[in-house]
């Protein structure tokens, strides 16, 4: 499998191109958000701590670190989300997703705490979006590092894709380590 598939194993992010509100995207994209923690926590409870500790890719993080690594971004887009909704002209600076996941409460810590966090903040998260005026969809924050700006309706669907993009990881680990056969 070429690295770019191992990367990117449901493609790329595809931001809306027509930033008009569409109820059936942000229904979709919501439910994504709504139904992530439990599909998370199905795919790595049965995993040994020799399997979570394993790699997804070679160079890559390993699930455990995957798990906090989706915890970290998520407090991260949440945050960015709320202050896009009170703050005009919001700007954000990046973290690095590298030096986070190799911190050791990244490769040390159970994931359950991490599915902890994914439950209590997707529940909160979700009922931003399920509350906010098609309006408010439009609030947007300036990334600094990218240079560019973010749409709370283009962060609901950059999420719901990063939500897929990590399960998709872990699943191809799964299935290429023999594990279950």
């Amino acid at each position: 499998m070429n690295i770019d598939k191992l990367k990117y194993p449901i493609g790329k992010f595809i931001s809306p191109e027509d930033q008009t509100y569409n109820s059936e995207y942000v229904i979709k994209n919501i439910q994504v958000l709504k139904q992530f923690p439990h599909q998370l926590e199905n795919e790595v409870k049965s995993l040994s701590k020799n399997q979570i500790n394993t790699p997804y890719r070679e160079g890559g993080w390993s699930i455990l670190q995957l798990v906090h690594h989706m915890a970290d971004s998520h407090i991260h887009a949440y945050i960015r989300c709320k202050y896009a909704l009170i703050e005009d002209h919001f700007i954000v600076n990046d973290y690095s997703q590298e030096d986070w996941a190799c911190l050791k409460d990244a490769s040390i810590n159970k994931y359950e705490d991490s599915i902890l966090i994914l439950k209590g903040l997707h529940s909160r998260w979700i009922s931003l979006f399920e509350n906010i005026s098609k309006k408010k969809f439009k609030n947007k924050y300036y990334h600094l590092a990218r240079k560019k700006y973010y749409s709370i309706y283009t962060v609901l669907g950059l999420y719901a894709w990063h939500c897929n993009h990590h399960l998709e990881h872990i699943k191809i680990l799964k299935k290429n380590m023999n594990w279950y056969k």
